[in-house]
């Protein structure tokens, strides 16, 4: 998170919260990945809490270094993959499917690109008017058709999602972003990450939604699985 380490520690505990009561209400084992994305969120928070620390105090350069490769790892790597997978799992629908398929390939061809980028050149954070600024020297052009491409794999799918609410999700990190590049263009990895970590919560409102449509859809199962649930806890 870009403002202080407190703010860091204290969003990834809401986020965790967040993340522990999404996983409770998961319907189905397909949606566990888009249910963990809170815990994704919350680890990025946790890296930059102990990254904040570090740079303030000047302190340990093995754990500055950890802490700005797990937050960029999870933001540039793990994230263009996450994303698709978590979409592609839900999806019921074939021909959407087949479309997440290939969204997901690319993914991987981005996560491999920031993968390359983090092993052989230089990343280093700063802190710069309250935020931190990762500053690296990352290929330009490729650059910008990465992140082009980035931001596509990681929100498209979001609209193409036969799941109810998803969407919004999108909508909501599509503006966050854009008032992130507006006001905060130096420290988009950063800031960008933390408002999409605050509205995590409709992945919360999704897996619920999800859970009241299947519980209409299968009453008899549901009641097989409380009464299961029940005597196994006897």
């Amino acid at each position: 998170m870009c403002f202080s380490a407190g703010a860091s520690f204290a969003g990834a505990a809401v986020i965790s919260a967040i993340g522990v009561a999404t996983i409770m209400e998961v319907p189905k084992s397909s949606y566990k990945l888009f249910a963990a994305i809170p815990f994704f969120f919350a680890l990025q928070q946790v890296a930059e809490g102990v990254l904040w620390l570090s740079l303030k105090s000047g302190g340990n350069q093995a754990i500055q270094s950890a802490g700005t490769y797990i937050f960029l790892f999870m933001a540039l790597v793990v994230w263009p993959m996450m994303m698709p997978m978590a979409i592609l799992r839900m999806e019921e629908n074939e021909k959407k499917k087949k479309l997440m398929k290939g969204i997901l390939g690319a993914g991987l061809i981005i996560s491999l690109y920031y993968a390359v980028c983090l092993v052989n050149l230089n990343v280093y954070p700063r802190i710069n008017q309250f935020h931190i600024q990762y500053v690296n020297d990352f290929p330009r052009i490729p650059g910008h058709i990465a992140f082009g491409i980035y931001g596509l794999i990681t929100i498209a799918p979001l609209f193409i999602s036969s799941v109810k609410r998803v969407s919004l999700f999108g909508i909501l990190i599509i503006i966050s972003f854009l008032i992130t590049g507006i006001l905060y263009k130096e420290y988009l990895t950063s800031v960008w990450c933390f408002f999409a970590a605050l509205i995590s919560a409709v992945v919360y409102l999704s897996i619920r939604e999800s859970l009241e449509e299947f519980r209409l859809a299968n009453p008899r199962l549901i009641k097989l699985i409380s009464d299961h649930a029940f005597w196994r806890h006897r």
